[in-house]
């Protein structure tokens, strides 16, 4: 089946709708809360609550437009404000892991919560330790199975868990967690646990002061003898005594599975800020009188007609993988080579973008009287978090040299 890559009617109504949300409801903010670190935007979460994640008035999955239309809304609140994206309640990264590695019964149970009329809730997952980063398999989280209460204890620490505040803190959040049952194991011994919010035995240490994106909560969380039911764990529930890498029918390759929907996600929100810092430089110059000439002969343009030309094509190439990936997903086709190369162009794009939209607008775009350089501090964590530039470079190069791991490091 061809790819067609014009929006269908409701990905175009969900476009002008989330569009409209970030100019009227992020924009007036995004100074704030870069200024106000660590500070919650009320105003924000209980506008998205009420009445934000209800989406336009229009059933978008009538056509199937389903991951693609995710990013569409990433991309066009993301060229709001980054951060406030990623400071909207909800499941986040959380239910995209009870979704990739959870069972049926797991997924209405944990993500129920989400969809209904409480207050404001939150989803996080934990991976990053300080001696764990790219490598997954390196984790040191212990989680231990306990016959006699025939629960799961956790034990250790967690770095840089995006929503980790409100997740852990909040009544009806949840956080997933990446934890070793076996050591030994290797990556075979890695699985996923869905522990409540304020649960016993999980503590909030605090938050990261960030470069960018700093309005989202990155928390450190830790786990002391943190006990949590059995069917906490993601997938099977079913417990093999003296062989715990066995537990659970998807392991390490379902929660893995969570970065194939997440990673186009991260490279729509790179498109969305760097189409932000563009539209803005484009926007200011031609206040200044300069017009991109599109139809002029390559000899004739300006370095700066250039500079501008080689920013769009960057930011569409960058929308196009992403698409691709999504589509591929959309069709139950297996896209974690095309989620990669989205996420590791969408990351080199928006860092090139909006350096050089900094650049362009010279001594103004350095200035925080306006919103450009906030785009680029912004800007590089997508070139960073959810598997690193050269993580991604590294799995694609696996996937077309179909090189095992150990063979391409």
């Amino acid at each position: 089946m061809p790819i067609c890559f014009e929006p269908s009617e409701n990905s175009e109504i969900s476009k002008r709708h989330y569009n409209q949300i970030a100019r009227e409801q992020m924009r007036p903010i995004s100074r704030k809360y870069d200024e106000e670190e660590h500070s919650l935007p009320d105003e924000w979460v209980d506008f998205w609550w009420r009445t934000g994640r209800q989406g336009p008035p229009s059933k978008l999955e009538s056509e199937g437009d389903g991951m693609i239309t995710v990013c569409i809304q990433a991309e066009e609140i993301c060229w709001g404000d980054a951060a406030l994206y990623l400071r909207m309640p909800g499941p986040a990264l959380g239910g995209s892991a009870v979704s990739a590695a959870g069972t049926k019964e797991q997924r209405n149970r944990f993500l129920s919560p989400f969809r209904g009329d409480g207050h404001p809730i939150w989803g996080a997952m934990a991976i990053t330790e300080a001696n764990a980063g790219s490598d997954a398999a390196a984790i040191q989280t212990t989680a231990d199975f306990d016959d006699e209460t025939q629960e799961w204890v956790l034990n250790g620490s967690k770095i840089f868990c995006t929503a980790g505040e409100g997740a852990a803190t909040v009544d009806g959040g949840i956080v997933v967690v990446w934890a070793t049952v076996d050591k030994s194991a290797g990556r075979g011994g890695i699985k996923s646990f869905v522990v409540p919010a304020n649960t016993p035995g999980m503590r909030l240490i605090g938050c990261e002061k960030k470069l960018g994106i700093r309005a989202s909560d990155t928390a450190t969380l830790l786990f002391e003898d943190c006990h949590i039911p059995k069917d906490h764990l993601l997938g099977s529930a079913e417990v093999k005594k003296r062989d715990p890498k066995k537990t659970g029918d998807k392991g390490f390759k379902g929660a893995m599975a969570t970065f194939d929907a997440s990673r186009p996600i991260v490279a729509a929100m790179a498109v969305g800020v760097g189409r932000a810092a563009l539209d803005f430089v484009k926007e200011e110059l031609e206040r200044q009188g300069l017009v991109v000439r599109y139809d002029a002969p390559p000899r004739e343009l300006t370095a700066i007609e250039r500079d501008l030309m080689e920013m769009e094509a960057e930011l569409q190439a960058a929308r196009l993988l992403t698409w691709r990936a999504c589509w591929m997903m959309n069709r139950g086709k297996p896209n974690n080579l095309e989620a990669s190369m989205a996420k590791a162009k969408a990351g080199l794009a928006v860092t090139r973008i909006t350096q050089k939209a900094v650049e362009l607008l010279g001594a103004s775009g350095y200035s925080r009287k306006i919103l450009v350089e906030k785009w680029m501090r912004d800007a590089k964590v997508n070139d960073i978090f959810e598997g690193t530039q050269q993580i991604n470079q590294l799995i694609v190069a696996r996937r077309i040299l179909d090189y095992p791991s150990a063979m391409l490091r």
